[in-house]
């Protein structure tokens, strides 16, 4: 099994070394990636077309040496979940969405692209107020790993706003491969959740107790297990086939 892990927005590839540390203690093969305007890649403008092409070529790669398992987070789930969708179904084998149930357009996303502006104009861009949120949130080992990579300031705005431009609903329907939506219970991005189990009635919705939006960093052996059931869901439908 393969697994290719796409971070969140401002956030980078070192958001999932929790994630990454059990999946090679398990002897699974994963790689985290960097897309364009953050991380490593920071300089880089975002664009939707580099975006797929990173995560296209990274699972491509990682599909030359077995079944794939994507996993998303939040703008990398949304990402994900388009080109999970695409006409031509990509070569993976399964797709967890995590942090992502919610239409990006409207309101509520004129709403976030506001606070994050407010936000971005506090002293410091607000990092006094991301490190005590962090630090009230996070466990201590994990706590770091958000902001390891640096964060993505003078990206997030243009990325948010080309997330409007994705038909989700429709990629969702696409979808045909094993989906598990992933969400901490108080994650604010809850918002369409139920129309995204209609809109693709195969998949699980899989709610973690007594976290937030950065699930899989908050609690990350409960997401590390979650990760291992899909792992184990797509083996076994592997070897019914063969």
């Amino acid at each position: 099994m393969q697994v290719v892990l796409v971070h969140g927005i401002r956030t980078s590839a070192s958001m999932w070394r929790a994630q990454l540390e059990a999946l090679a203690s398990r002897g699974v093969d994963a790689v985290a990636l960097d897309l364009p305007g953050h991380g490593p890649r920071m300089a880089e403008p975002f664009t939707l077309e580099e975006a797929f092409a990173t995560i296209d070529r990274a699972v491509r790669d990682a599909a030359s040496r077995g079944p794939v398992l994507l996993v998303g987070h939040s703008m990398g789930g949304l990402l994900c979940t388009e080109y999970a969708g695409a006409e031509t179904p990509p070569p993976i084998a399964g797709f967890i969405a995590a942090s992502c149930t919610a239409i990006p357009r409207g309101v509520g996303l004129t709403t976030y692209r506001l606070l994050a502006r407010g936000f971005d104009a506090l002293p410091d861009r607000g990092m006094w107020l991301t490190q005590r949120v962090l630090a009230a949130t996070l466990p201590e080992h994990t706590r770091g790993d958000f902001g390891a990579g640096g964060y993505a300031f003078d990206t997030q705005d243009v990325a948010l706003q080309l997330l409007s431009t994705l038909d989700v609903p429709t990629a969702l329907q696409r979808i045909r491969v094993p989906l598990w939506f992933v969400n901490g219970q108080y994650d604010q991005l809850r918002l369409n959740e139920r129309l995204f189990l209609r809109l693709a009635p195969h998949a699980e919705l899989l709610v973690v107790p007594k976290t937030s939006h950065l699930v899989s960093a908050m609690r990350p052996e409960v997401f590390d297990a979650l990760v291992a059931l899909a792992i184990a869901t797509i083996d076994a439908g592997e070897s019914a086939r063969t």
